[in-house]
């Protein structure tokens, strides 16, 4: 995680609130540096004034031309907008504030996590920790999905690992940094061993989120499913809003449906998608 912020700024009225938020990131041991934007190239003081000393660095500014330069050496920086800056254009901005005394160092962690490449942790429960997935966790899902059981009832991964990478690298770039949530990758804390996934997403044709997930076979029948699942929608409701969540159970998966109506989901009706008949399910909050 960041242990400094810069502040990188072409406006002194800018500067205001900057106290506050210093305050509360002192109580995270993280140290905040303020700079005025010098009249030379990003390039020429970047060695010396901006040079964070291998410590892990967030960079706000509210000048486009270090902005560019910050994102073109792939530091994570944040554009800072206020009234004298707003007509400026930040072409490669991911993130951007105001009021900056009104930020929080959970927000500041997280859009640094986002930049970094860092996957985001989304919740825990007693015996597991759900993140968001990475490029590291592709090797795991290719053991799981090798069940035949698993397949069974679900959509298998791509035959071509390099497939699957590039899948996955765009659904973090796509998905996570846009919806916020996804699909997810679940872990077992005893071990920090990947167990499954799970998640919520939408699918096309529908008008509701949609629950999803999968369990390794040596982690089925421990009530892995249900603990996952439930702090999933518990997630889903308070977190994210949701008021319904569906579930599609293919035809014969009576251990799925028996699990969703555990957690509270009726059946609803059968649908047909691809030539596969399943039983929609929702569940009301």
């Amino acid at each position: 995680m960041f242990k400094k912020i810069i502040f990188i700024l072409d406006d002194e009225q800018a500067i205001a609130g900057i106290e506050t938020l210093a305050d509360e990131l002192s109580l995270y041991g993280i140290k905040v540096q303020i700079l005025g934007v010098p009249f030379r190239k990003p390039a020429d003081c970047f060695s010396s004034e901006l040079k964070a000393e291998n410590i892990p660095t967030l960079y706000i500014t509210d000048n486009p031309l270090y902005h560019k330069f910050l994102c073109d050496n792939s530091l994570p920086v944040i554009v800072y907008l206020h009234d004298n800056n707003r007509d400026k254009i930040f072409s490669y901005a991911e993130y951007a504030i105001e009021n900056i005394d009104e930020i929080e160092y959970e927000s500041l962690k997280l859009a640094y996590q986002r930049l970094t490449g860092q996957p985001w942790t989304i919740l825990e429960t007693n015996r597991c920790i759900i993140r968001e997935s990475t490029l590291d966790d592709v090797d795991s899902f290719y053991e799981i999905y090798a069940e035949p059981s698993i397949t069974q009832y679900m959509e298998n991964l791509y035959t071509d690992k390099d497939e699957e990478i590039a899948y996955i690298q765009d659904y973090i770039k796509n998905v996570y940094a846009f919806y916020g949530y996804g699909m997810w990758t679940v872990l077992d804390k005893a071990g920090m061993e990947i167990i499954g996934r799970a998640g919520i997403n939408w699918r096309e044709g529908f008008d509701i989120p949609e629950l999803g997930f999968v369990i390794a076979v040596p982690f089925q029948r421990q009530g892995y499913a249900y603990e996952i699942c439930s702090a999933i929608i518990e997630y889903g409701h308070k977190e994210l809003g949701f008021t319904a969540f569906q579930v599609l159970i293919m035809e014969g998966n009576k251990i799925s449906k028996m699990l969703c109506e555990k957690l509270g989901f009726t059946y609803v009706e059968k649908v047909f998608l691809d030539d596969i008949q399943y039983d929609r399910m929702i569940l009301h909050r």
